[in-house]
């Protein structure tokens, strides 16, 4: 099955640089989540940890107050 994808694939001009751009987007994009991550002020990452924990009230009024 791959061998027939491959060969039709070996004919288009330019194809190779797709898998490196798609390599590339998903590096980025993990990167910016993880800088993202690793900046948040810890009081959030309190209020965010907790929300699981919350019943649905107290969630929504949490919610509401933001």
């Amino acid at each position: 099955m791959l061998r027939f994808i491959k060969h039709n694939l070996t004919g288009i001009d330019g194809i190779e640089i797709y898998p490196i751009l798609s390599l590339l987007i998903f590096v980025l994009f993990f990167a910016l989540v993880i800088t993202y991550v690793v900046r948040m002020k810890k009081s959030e990452v309190q209020k965010l940890s907790s929300i699981p924990l919350e019943d649905d009230q107290n969630a929504e009024d949490i919610h509401l107050q933001d």
